[in-house]
Order: structure tokens, then C-alpha cells, then sequence
């Protein structure tokens, strides 16, 4: 893994099949999402995060690593890439519900807990 650069580019609707196949493969009970991020290393997806726009941030639905490659820093560059478009569509706001149990990754990357959500501001 060393090395290796990981290609994130956003979902298109001819993904659907490969995120189906991958979502079933790491046992994912994931839905395809309609607007998000796919990540891909060596033409294989290895992750993907789903969001949508929302008047002044970006709300994070779901943020997917695949089970081997996880504490990699793979969900932090995908969260990376996340926070760049989120700066081009001018919503300085990532936000992410507090009902899943990812707590301490959105703690370790810079989000803030805010009640029942963790958001982080851009800069």
C-alpha cells in the first residue's frame, strides 16, 4: 500500500454495478449513494462517502473504507477531498450525524461534537 496514490473522483451513475459489487463484498449495508465520492486504489474501489448539499454545508450521510485497508488514512483523504469541494461550492461546514458510532474518527480528524452532530468548520 505503500506508495500508491488513491484516485477519488465523484460517483456517476455507471458506477452503480462496481459500488453494488463492492458494498456486497465488505458486507456493507451501505445504499448506493446518489451524490458522493468514490476511492480507488490500483482501479479497484476501496472507498467511497455519501452526502448531500445542503443550504450552507456539506452533510455526510456515510463515509465507507474497506475492512483491510482501514487505519490507513484512507477515510482521511477522502474527507480531504470532501472538504476541497465542499470550499468550491462555498459551504464552509462539514457536517455528520452523531447516531452511528464513528465518534472518535470525526474527533481524530478536527470535528467538534455539537450535540447530536460533529461538524467542522473550514478555513
Amino acid at each position: 500500500m505503500r506508495g500508491l496514490r488513491l484516485f477519488v473522483r465523484p460517483v456517476e451513475p455507471s458506477d452503480r454495478d462496481a459500488l453494488a459489487a463492492f458494498y456486497e463484498k465488505e458486507g456493507a449495508p451501505a445504499a448506493i449513494p446518489a451524490c458522493g465520492l468514490l476511492g480507488k486504489l490500483l482501479g479497484e474501489i476501496v472507498a467511497t462517502v455519501a452526502f448531500e448539499v445542503t443550504a450552507d454545508a456539506l452533510r455526510i450521510d456515510d463515509l465507507f473504507v474497506a475492512r483491510e485497508l482501514r487505519r490507513k488514512w484512507i477515510g482521511r483523504v477522502m474527507l480531504r477531498e470532501l472538504e476541497q469541494l465542499a470550499l468550491k461550492l462555498e459551504r464552509p461546514i462539514l457536517v455528520v450525524d452523531d447516531d452511528r458510532g464513528v465518534a472518535e474518527f470525526f474527533r481524530r480528524v478536527g470535528f467538534v461534537n455539537e450535540g447530536k452532530q460533529w461538524v467542522r468548520t473550514l478555513r
